[in-house]
């Protein structure tokens, strides 16, 4: 069970350094059934809101004094705390990539709409669910991680060629890795392999026919 299916409304801090983005976050949060029960202005605030009260969920924006969103996202994801999701008014891809390091897997762009921002949250605290599901199988920071990259893929695969959505996508993966009592990483690589053998062979029967 996710967070956001728990009986209670998922706790959300916030975090901008500007008031009136805090203020407009709130509103929509409020707005949208979620319960924001802290506000910060700088990253260190927010690390320590995170510590003591233990929230569900931050939405942080990027750039803020001292500690930055992507630095108190990394470290919250170490502390196995909470998922964020991050608030920035910059698309750029290399601040996307750093994100992704640092485990984050939502993010929206400003300015966004309230309509925008529920899907975020909610893949975010499904995605962190079921991170917390590959370290517990791994037992390892590090390794989850690179796990969890494995198994977004082979998610993927499995949306594409079955159809399936990707809470679906992932059940399966999870229901293989113990019906076969392989590890997921096992089972995404061979998603992965099967898939790419698939295509590699579409992709010489396209070859052959357009030759001959």
């Amino acid at each position: 069970m996710t967070t956001a299916a728990a009986n209670r409304s998922p706790r959300i801090i916030i975090a901008d350094d500007e008031s009136l983005i805090r203020l407009d976050l709130r509103e929509m949060l409020t707005q949208l059934g979620y319960e924001v029960i802290a506000e910060a202005g700088d990253g260190n605030t927010a690390l320590e809101l995170a510590r003591k009260l233990q929230p569900d969920l931050l939405v942080m924006d990027i750039k803020m004094p001292g500690v930055d969103g992507i630095a108190a996202a990394e470290i919250l994801t170490r502390e196995r705390i909470a998922p964020v999701v991050l608030v920035t008014a910059y698309s750029d891809q290399s601040l996307v990539d750093r994100a992704k390091e640092a485990g984050v897997v939502g993010y929206v762009v400003k300015p966004f709409r309230e309509t925008e921002l529920m899907p975020v949250i909610e893949l975010s605290l499904a995605r962190f669910d079921e991170f917390r599901a590959l370290e517990r199988e791994v037992g390892d920071l590090k390794d989850a991680l690179e796990t969890r990259k494995l198994v977004e893929r082979a998610k993927g695969v499995l949306m594409e060629t079955h159809g399936l959505r990707e809470s679906e996508a992932f059940h399966r993966i999870r229901k293989t890795s113990m019906d076969a009592r392989k590890s997921m990483k096992e089972v995404a690589e061979a998603i992965l392999l099967t898939h790419e053998m698939d295509f590699g062979n579409r992709e010489n029967s396209r070859t052959g026919s357009s030759t001959s």
